[in-house]
């Protein structure tokens, strides 16, 4: 594995990353908002753009990784991304490429809130030596978050066993990476994202047992198959660092036709979770783009909604 930029590469190079990290340790505390520092009240969450919404964009070449933060802040108006790593999967080490994400970041007052690791083993592989493998093929994004000014990186806890043998396995090699990330001021968050991982009872057991603060979850709003996504989410919140407004089509009103947006996020708000919901856009009939802003509209108007002051004083806010 390549060595970890040093210290001093960290000063010459990732100079931006310093006022991102300054921005994240504001937006990741009990409001989690910039609108905290000039106006109150501050929203009831702030609304990030999650990389994969532009998926085919990217896999297509029409658009570059390191345009991302400036379509997010100039096509759609939002000021916060959560990056994939599949689209700079080679640059985790490269302090030229993640120095010139910051300078496009800052240059367009973005906020680069977390990167989305794939393809990096199993978090709680049976085998040891494969699951240490993968827990250590996760310390170069700890890295690359940590020079991007990221507060967060999520990451798959995939096993194999019965329900309870794969708690214990996902759990140990989540606390070895914690551990890792706690040294450089990372979280290290888990999405539903299939197998046991998108059964809420389950994750929410394997987050007792890692039981590590920079530990938490990134409830999805879509990826719960064959497990009722309302209770999910719900038993999910308590540690959710991090949302995602997982969306894919939209009535003639607006409104998601696969789920009920506004019982999930009073769900979201009810845990006075009030940090970034993450739009992540996956339909198919809809653009990338046309959906990104379809569910954008969506998010906005259930938080006035819900901003209504009978609603914020019922949710003691």
């Amino acid at each position: 594995m390549p060595s970890h930029p040093t210290r001093r590469e960290f000063l010459l190079h990732g100079t931006a990353a310093l006022t991102a990290a300054s921005m994240a340790r504001v937006l990741d505390g009990p409001i989690g908002s910039v609108a905290a520092l000039t106006a109150s009240p501050a929203p009831l969450f702030s609304i990030s753009l999650a990389q994969w919404s532009l998926h085919k964009e990217l896999f297509d070449e029409t658009i570059d990784h390191l345009d991302f933060a400036r379509v997010t802040r100039e096509e759609f108006g939002i000021d916060a991304v959560e990056y994939v790593n599949v689209f700079f999967k080679d640059k985790a080490t490269d302090v030229a490429y993640l120095s010139e994400m910051n300078r496009r970041a800052q240059d367009n007052g973005v906020y680069q809130h977390l990167i989305m690791c794939d393809a990096e083993g199993r978090i709680g592989d049976p085998d040891t030596g494969k699951r240490i493998q993968a827990v250590e093929n996760h310390h170069q994004w700890v890295e690359a978050a940590r020079l991007l000014g990221c507060a967060t990186i999520r990451v798959n806890a995939a096993s194999e066993g019965s329900f309870e043998e794969q708690q214990k396995l996902a759990a140990d090699g989540l606390r070895r990476l914690c551990e890792y990330a706690d040294n450089r001021g990372i979280n290290v968050i888990v999405e539903n994202h299939g197998g046991l991982s998108s059964h809420g009872d389950w994750l929410a057991g394997v987050m007792r047992l890692v039981d590590h603060p920079r530990c938490g979850t990134l409830p999805d709003f879509g990826n719960f198959y064959e497990y009722d996504r309302y209770q999910g989410v719900q038993e999910m919140m308590p540690w959710a660092k991090a949302v995602s407004a997982k969306s894919h089509d939209f009535d003639s009103d607006g409104n998601e036709t696969t789920k009920d947006y506004r019982r999930l996020l009073r769900i979201v708000l009810d845990a006075r979770f009030h940090s970034w919901v993450g739009i992540e856009y996956e339909g198919d009939r809809l653009s990338e783009r046309e959906g990104i802003r379809r569910t954008k509209a969506l998010l906005e108007r259930v938080r006035e909604e819900f901003s209504a002051p009978g609603d914020r004083d019922e949710q003691g806010d």
